[in-house]
C-alpha cells in the first residue's frame, strides 16, 4: 500500500497553483493519472520519487515513510529504489541498448527477456542516437523495470509508439506487473490509451 498526502506549490501563467493529492494505491495496482495541462501530474511522480519535494506532506510505502515533512524526514531517489520511465527518456548517450539494463541489472537471463519483450535483440549494441524515438522510448521503460521496481512512475510512456507496437507492449507489460506484484502509476494525455491495462484513475486538476 501506498499512501500519499502532499502539497506542492507549482509554477503557473495565472499566478502560484498549489498541487494538492490525498490518495492511497494498493499494491499492485495500475493507475492512470490525467488532467490539464499544468495541473502538475509530472511534479507528482517526481516528488513521490524524490527528485523533488513538497511544501508539506506525507509518503509512506509498505509502512516504510519515505517523506514527512513535519518530522525532516525525505529519503534519497536512491533509497527510494522507485522505477521512472521519463518523459524525455533520459537515456545515456554513451551506452549501448544493452549496457543501459546491465547497468540496472545483473541478472543475464531478465535482461534477456526484456530486449525480447521490447522487441531490442537486434539494437542490442546500438546507442540512442541510432534508435528511433519508439524505440528509445521502449529502452527507457525495459530499463526502469530491469531492477524489478515494487513501485513504477511513468510520464506519458507511449507518446511516441505506433498503435501496433503500443497494444503490444502494453499486453507484455501487464503480465510482467503481475509477475512483479508492482504498483504503477502512468500519467497520459490520452487516458483511452490505457484500458484494459490500467485498473484505476486519478484525475489531477
Amino acid at each position: 500500500m501506498i499512501s500519499i498526502d502532499i502539497e506542492k506549490k507549482l509554477k503557473a501563467y495565472k499566478g502560484q497553483q498549489v498541487l494538492r493529492v490525498k490518495e492511497q494505491f494498493p499494491t499492485g495496482s495500475i493507475t492512470k493519472i490525467y488532467g490539464p495541462s499544468g495541473a502538475g501530474k509530472t511534479t507528482f511522480l517526481k516528488t513521490i520519487a524524490g527528485f523533488t519535494e513538497p511544501e508539506k506532506g506525507e509518503i509512506i510505502v509498505d509502512n516504510a515513510t519515505w517523506l514527512n515533512t513535519d518530522q525532516k524526514i525525505n529519503l534519497s531517489p536512491q533509497k527510494r529504489m522507485a522505477g521512472f520511465v521519463f518523459q524525455d527518456y533520459a537515456l545515456f548517450p554513451n551506452m549501448t541498448v544493452l549496457q543501459h539494463l546491465e547497468y540496472a541489472t545483473t541478472d543475464t537471463t531478465w535482461i534477456t527477456h526484456l530486449l525480447a519483450m521490447g522487441k531490442l535483440e537486434p539494437f542490442a549494441t546500438h546507442k540512442p542516437e541510432y534508435l528511433s524515438g519508439g524505440q528509445q522510448q521502449r529502452l527507457a521503460i525495459l530499463r526502469a523495470l530491469a531492477v524489478k521496481p515494487k513501485l513504477l512512475l511513468m510520464d506519458e510512456p507511449f507518446s511516441a509508439l505506433d498503435p501496433e507496437n503500443k497494444s503490444a507492449l502494453i499486453t507484455e507489460l501487464k503480465v510482467v506487473f503481475e509477475e512483479l506484484s508492482t504498483t504503477v502509476l502512468i500519467v497520459t494525455h490520452n487516458p483511452q490509451e490505457l484500458d484494459g491495462l490500467t485498473d484505476r484513475e486519478l484525475r489531477i486538476c
